[in-house]
């Protein structure tokens, strides 16, 4: 089983960047595809990134495509999330999950229903 510790939320204006962080602990984080959602006030939980455990396979919703970059490192057992040109409607809680089935090195999930641990969140506010 893998524990996930999310880090890195804050608050920050309209055009900035944030950096989050989920440090895992437990032998299976390497073999994990990673995700990372978000939940805004009276919304669903929805998908944001995945990596898989091999790190060769990413995949992104189409509302932070091309401003969000997910990565990961095994042998630092984190998985990062890069926020560029952060809006208003990016602030949410942000998530991190792991997925610990056994899956092909280039698998991820944009399922919450695939993950079976989770972080607990990281509040992200963006002013405008």
């Amino acid at each position: 089983q893998v524990q996930l510790v999310e880090s890195g939320g804050g608050l920050v204006q309209a055009g900035g960047s944030l950096r989050l962080s989920c440090a895992a602990s437990g032998r299976t984080f390497s073999r994990s595809p990673m995700g990372w959602f978000r939940q805004a006030p009276g919304k669903e939980r929805e998908f944001v990134a995945v990596i898989s455990w091999s790190g060769g396979y990413t995949y992104y919703a189409d509302s932070v495509k091309g401003r969000f970059t997910i990565s990961r490192d095994n042998a630092k057992n984190t998985v990062w999330l890069q926020m560029n040109s952060l809006k208003p409607e990016d602030t949410a809680v942000y998530y991190c999950a792991a997925d610990y089935r056994v899956h092909d090195p280039g698998y991820g999930s944009r399922s919450s229903n695939e993950y079976d641990d989770w972080g607990q969140g990281t509040q992200v506010t963006v002013s405008s």
